[in-house]
């Protein structure tokens, strides 16, 4: 723990005279966790090409040793989502061990139905019913993985789609879709949840069978209580209010979770907060202000040029700066506006937030958890890229597991 910085004392005292409750921000931020994916560490790229770096993780468990790093660093990561095949290994008990032994836990387990030659023409809508059995198989089998490394979610992203106009039935595949998920759902054990994910375009390009927070919003109506929709900030068209989509999600109890990123132009995958942070407090402000615990929070996110783990915790450091800053609104304040039509002062008070700088804040609570006040630097000066870049430097896995 470190002892309180000046730039701290001024902040909360400038908070306290505000009428803000110091103490019950410092305890929201202190609990706020977010899950880091296994494939946000491995080797990645654009269609054109993968781009290797030096320590990449080799297999799951390595992939692991760095999401622990993360978590050392900003005492926010507490969970890693994992991703089947690419996490696959031959005794999931030991692999529940090693989550363990790193001080982790297993976040959302994410079946694979895109990568198999096999789902050029969809999984769970594809016109051969024997294809869609196969989908329908990893999805069960990867209800049993959950279980066993005593997971409670599923995390469904689906890349069916269609590329031409009378290609396939549209809502043949949806009538696919549906008795496909009921399956699934039906399997689920008791505290376990589906989150169903939606995405605008790509790969399909004339019609995606899951395209937006409607279409999966309704799946999930049809499917039971357990079953939310899970928001991507890259899935949507360019000027999509997304903080409006969290809202009616949460109004209507289906929000089920995030996959955090940024974009400027489609599906970029950039570090999340780093293209349009505003957008990522508004959205926070939309979360604090349902008064319930925070849902599901991940990470999903491509690191093709930046140092993986670095991204990773630069990811999430921004997080939890976006959460601060929605935890200093002054929700009295803002109420009395919005009753009075006063529109611009409700406006003011959004910004008045936004523009805090909640740095020191954020350091002087990571200090309290154990974690670094500075993580990046620390990182960097631990020089964590470099030892592992030395340990990673044959090909083979050294733990067993199948690399990505």
């Amino acid at each position: 723990m470190t002892d309180p910085t000046p730039e701290y004392e001024a902040l909360t005292n400038r908070l306290a005279d505000k009428g803000l409750d110091v103490s019950r921000i410092e305890h929201e931020l202190a609990g706020f966790a977010v899950e880091t994916p296994s494939w946000g560490y491995g080797d990645s790229g654009t269609r054109f090409g993968t781009f290797p770096q030096p320590g990449r993780p080799r297999d799951v468990f390595e992939r692991i040793e760095d999401a622990a790093e993360v978590h050392r660093l900003t005492g926010a990561a507490p969970a890693v989502a994992l991703h089947f095949p690419w996490d696959e290994v031959a005794d999931y008990g030991t692999l529940r061990e090693h989550l363990g032994r790193s001080g982790l836990r297993v976040g959302a387990i994410n079946p694979n139905l895109f990568q198999d030659p096999d789902y050029r023409l969809g999984s769970l809508t594809n016109p051969d019913p024997a294809i869609r059995a196969k989908a329908i198989d990893h999805l069960l089998e990867c209800v049993q993985i959950a279980v066993a490394l005593g997971g409670d979610a599923q995390s469904l992203w689906l890349a069916d789609g269609t590329n031409y106009a009378g290609q396939d039935d549209l809502r043949a595949r949806r009538q696919r879709l549906e008795d496909g998920l009921s399956r699934l759902y039906a399997s689920l054990p008791d505290g376990h949840e589906l989150l169903v994910e939606y995405k605008l375009f790509e790969p399909a390009f004339y019609a995606t069978d899951i395209a937006d927070w409607g279409s999966a919003i309704l799946l999930c109506q049809r499917l039971g209580p357990r079953a939310r929709v899970l928001v991507d900030l890259g899935h949507h068209a360019q000027g999509v209010n997304v903080e409006q989509i969290v809202a009616l999600l949460a109004h209507e109890e289906r929000l089920g979770g995030f996959h955090f990123n940024n974009r400027k132009y489609a599906d970029d995958d950039l570090i999340v907060g780093s293209v349009n942070p505003f957008e990522l407090f508004l959205i926070f402000c939309e979360l604090v202000s349902v008064g319930r615990e925070l849902p599901r929070l991940t990470i999903d996110q491509s690191h093709n040029i930046e140092p993986k783990v670095e991204a990773m915790v630069l990811s999430v450091v921004n997080l939890q700066e976006a959460y601060a800053k929605a935890l200093l609104v002054d929700r009295s304040a803002l109420t009395s506006a919005q009753e009075a039509s006063d529109v611009l002062a409700g406006h003011e008070i959004l910004l008045d937030a936004y523009n805090t700088d909640v740095r020191p804040l954020c350091a002087h609570v990571r200090g309290r958890n154990g974690a670094a006040a500075d993580p990046v630097a620390e990182l960097r000066a631990f020089g964590y890229a470099e030892t592992i870049a030395a340990a990673r430097s044959g090909t083979a896995a050294v733990s067993g597991g199948t690399p990505r």
